[in-house]
């Protein structure tokens, strides 16, 4: 028996599009009902429980008195500061409503603090009303906060970003 006297493949066993009516699912089984609202909060609440058990200890334990925490490698070997330099200080000062002083310690760390927040609040709005959170960063996002952060870097290790220092 050669190709061509092979009989055609059967044709698709789905509709073309998807059946919108009724309550049922692609397959044509019954749909799930939707997850409770105690479900879909979960992973933000334990997000946040993460992320306020880290500013708590962090408020707890002073950055500030040596031997708490381990040096910044780049710091240690070059004597440069890296973007993250100062991000425990600065996490210490704002845990304390020190705002000056978290900005003066890492202000990129304070902006991320702030972002966190509001990303956070969207993601828990869209977990209770039960849509799923997407958050795409394109290429050009990227290289722009890549290249803040660089100038932040740079600007901070000259002698005249000596107030960027931590």
């Amino acid at each position: 028996m050669t190709a061509a006297d092979r009989p055609a493949p059967p044709a698709a066993s789905f509709p073309a599009a998807p059946p919108w009516s009724g309550s049922l699912s692609w397959s044509g089984a019954p749909a799930a009902p939707p997850a409770p609202r105690w479900r879909r909060l979960a992973t933000p609440a334990g997000v946040l429980a993460a992320v306020a058990g880290a500013f708590t200890y962090v408020g707890i334990v002073d950055p500030n008195h040596p031997g708490h925490y381990p040096v910044c490698p780049l710091y240690r070997f070059t004597g440069l500061y890296c973007p993250g330099c100062g991000g425990l200080r600065s996490a210490h000062a704002f845990a304390h409503g020190d705002l000056a002083a978290a900005l003066h310690d890492n202000a990129p760390a304070v902006a991320g603090y702030l972002l966190f927040a509001v990303l956070w609040a969207v993601w828990a709005a869209r977990a209770w009303r039960g849509r799923p959170m997407r958050l795409a960063l394109g290429n050009a996002q990227m290289w722009v906060v890549g290249a803040l952060l660089l100038v932040f870097t740079v600007v901070r290790n000259l002698p005249f970003g000596a107030w960027l220092h931590p």
